[in-house]
């Protein structure tokens, strides 16, 4: 099934790239790809660029489809975004996270029949300041998401205190030119203020700590050629739950920019334990149009 979802995707982008003309006037590969969340960044962490080639004056988006495939999970994720006048970038994202592996550790214990979780998440993200091409300090951006999860009853078996929380997060995005080996170099910070459990999968807040913490996440990438970037991120996760420890994620990505309306994102990803399952470690593709 996600095969032929990919599939499609691909084939619907392609097709679309076919039909539309003009999709902005910022240069190559400058609104990133889409994360997890929905947001423009990398995979795991949101950066300051806004989603599509929308400038000053106009309107873009972005459409994406990803897969993260891990041990003992698999997280399903579409997503969609709108950037006003590369200013403001509204975004959406639903999360599905098959966890049968799960359900068959715990079911004895709490008697959960739940198969699957899904997170909604309704994204908003601000450029505050700057140009990550061309000031001397890059380009900050202010961001918030909302998240709302739908199936409570195992985060709620596991500690979770609620199913609804908002992440408040500012970014800082920076590309160096010709800065190793006469390649250009992007490098983003951000700092997060939540209480997510797994990013919201598993609820937000718990036993162990119910208030917002400040996680520091940061991106680095190499452009290898104008359709190729390579890199890595790094994310700190918030530890709310005693019934289990939660480890920080990181991810090894390389992105295809063919075309400015395709993208195509794999990676390496490491989710470290979920869940009282260990050393979650897999492979990530991520597909998206920009219009």
């Amino acid at each position: 099934m996600t095969a032929r979802l990919l599939v499609t995707l691909t084939m619907a982008l392609l097709m679309a790239s076919t039909a539309m003309a003009d999709i902005g006037s910022r240069i190559w590969a400058t609104g990133g790809v889409t994360t997890i969340e929905g947001s423009a960044g990398g995979g795991l962490v949101p950066w300051a660029m806004l989603g599509s080639y929308a400038s000053d004056e106009e309107w873009g988006g972005t459409l994406a489809l990803s897969r993260a495939e891990v041990d003992d999970y698999s997280l399903t994720v579409t997503g969609a975004g709108l950037n006003w006048n590369n200013r403001l970038e509204l975004t959406v994202a639903r999360q599905t996270l098959d966890l049968d592996s799960l359900v068959f550790t715990l079911k004895d214990g709490f008697g959960l029949e739940q198969d699957e979780l899904n997170l909604d998440i309704f994204g908003a993200k601000v450029r505050l300041a700057g140009d990550v091409l061309y000031s001397p300090w890059g380009q900050l951006s202010a961001g918030v998401q909302y998240k709302r999860q739908r199936d409570f009853t195992v985060p709620s078996a596991i500690g979770a205190r609620d199913d609804t929380g908002t992440d408040i997060y500012f970014s800082g995005s920076k590309l160096f030119f010709a800065a190793v080996l006469d390649r250009n170099l992007l490098v983003n910070l951000t700092a997060r203020a939540t209480r997510a459990n797994q990013g919201g999968l598993l609820g937000f807040g718990g036993d162990q700590n119910n208030s917002h913490e400040v996680m520091m996440e940061g991106s680095v990438g190499i452009f290898l050629t104008r359709q190729w970037l390579v890199g890595a991120e790094y994310r700190q996760k918030p530890d709310n739950l005693n019934f289990a420890a939660e480890d920080d994620w990181w991810d090894l990505f390389i992105a295809w920019v063919p075309d400015r309306r395709l993208a195509v994102t794999g990676a390496l990803v490491s989710l470290g334990d979920i869940a009282t399952l260990e050393d979650q470690q897999g492979l990530y593709l991520s597909l998206q149009g920009s219009f």
